[in-house]
């Protein structure tokens, strides 16, 4: 079964490609396609954060994993399944990032900490409620500690 899916907007950012830490604090803007209205974002800006659906448009399908990899092809890091990481390798393609919003101004979105490059088509926008956060401790094996930890700091 193939499914249809039009961008609903397009992420402007300073990144051109992408790559694996230093996103923290990175301002990004989301435009919407010209099907949108201003309308389309009303009350957004009463949230803290939105949830970004996007597609890694750069990964060449031939790239794609659908097996077990050690994340970031780091071989200190156990093989994992591709649905056990976050990878942009995936089947799909599809990524998603909660990131803070800083303001709305008419069809744009502009938001900081959203992982995507420059281009990448957005699928869906999502205000984030706590209701829908885990309601529980959330647990990860240790090496994903490991490779968040620069993820999130600001490039120097």
């Amino acid at each position: 079964m193939a499914i249809e899916i039009d961008p609903i907007g397009y992420v402007h950012a300073v990144r051109k490609h992408a790559e694996d830490d230093f996103w923290g604090n990175e301002e990004a803007t989301i435009t919407l396609a010209p099907k949108f209205s201003a309308e389309a974002l009303y009350g957004l800006s009463e949230f803290s954060h939105a949830e970004i659906i996007f597609l890694f448009h750069e990964v060449e399908l031939s790239k794609v994993v659908i097996g077990a990899r050690h994340p970031r092809s780091n071989k200190a890091w156990p093989a994992v399944g591709i649905f056990s990481q976050r990878g942009k390798n995936r089947p799909n393609r599809i990524g998603s990032t909660i990131c803070r919003i800083l303001r709305c101004e008419g069809t744009k979105l502009v938001v900081a900490e959203l992982d995507a490059i420059d281009g990448t088509p957005v699928l869906d926008i999502k205000p984030v409620m706590e209701e829908f956060l885990p309601r529980e401790r959330v647990v990860q094996p240790p090496w994903s500690h490991e490779i968040m930890r620069q993820y999130w700091l600001r490039k120097s």
